[in-house]
């Protein structure tokens, strides 16, 4: 899937962050660009913005976790200043999260939380179930199941919703080999054992909130499992004492 870009006309200075650029070395040969702002002894989060933004997305939460933590920031692939000719979705963005832990482990960084937004919260849910040295994800307006959301998103082409599902579902067996749509945050949330925190809006626009209830259905035997329902905010938008509220979490966990 290759979706418009969007560029987001903010840099760690107008924070004053001090970051180092990194770069990550995907499986499949591309180069992620990521800033890296570490603080020595501290725990480490990664932070994953949504679809079709960039890693600048997310420095105002950065800079309010700089504090207590290690931050690093990524661009998924095809966005902002990473190498990739598409999105997929997921599929391969959930191994890149693990080469972006690789890269905190080698440099003595950890333990390791991971924070991401909309399509980065998928990811985080993805990539947990399958690395442990995750240890705990905090996951804003995720989707639950990517097959679903594109019924919801197509759901105005009415007799054309479900060609177009199919379509994508094509395109990721064409040109990556496999379904993209499998397994789902839902089922891969529903093997995690660790802290997750699901925060979600009533009002969200674009990931509908049956994506959260889908994700609290499938941490229902997770004792560690947090979920948190905004009454107010479109998709993005931040309540008050969001940045507290995620500092807070992985501060309790990540020890």
């Amino acid at each position: 899937m290759r979706p418009p870009r969007i560029a987001i006309p903010l840099s760690p200075r107008d924070f004053n962050l001090r970051v180092e650029d990194v770069a990550i070395r995907t499986a499949d040969g591309l180069t992620l660009a990521a800033w890296l702002a570490p603080r020595p002894g501290a725990p480490a989060v990664i932070l994953l913005h949504g679809y079709p933004a960039e890693k600048a997305d997310l420095l105002p939460l950065a800079a309010a976790l700089h504090a207590r933590f290690t931050v690093l920031l990524v661009d998924l692939r095809y966005f902002g200043r990473s190498e990739g000719r598409a999105t997929t979705l997921g599929f391969r963005e959930r191994d890149d999260l693990r080469r972006a832990v690789d890269l905190l482990h080698a440099r003595g960084l950890a333990p390791v939380g991971v924070f991401g937004f909309s399509l980065g919260g998928a990811v985080a849910l993805l990539a947990a179930a399958e690395d442990p040295r995750i240890r705990a994800v905090a996951a804003y307006a995720a989707f639950a199941d990517l097959k679903a959301l594109g019924r919801e998103v197509y759901a105005h082409f009415w007799l054309l919703r479900e060609p177009l599902v199919q379509l994508m579902l094509l395109w990721g067996r064409l040109f990556l080999g496999a379904d993209i749509t499998r397994p789902s945050p839902a089922a891969a949330a529903a093997r995690l054992g660790i802290p997750v925190l699901i925060i979600h809006s009533r009002e969200d626009e674009q990931i509908s909130v049956r994506h959260a209830e889908r994700l609290r259905q499938a941490l229902a035997g997770n004792p560690g499992a947090e979920f948190e329902l905004m009454d107010r905010g479109r998709h993005g938008e931040l309540g008050p004492h969001f940045e507290g509220r995620i500092a807070g979490f992985f501060l309790s966990h990540l020890k």
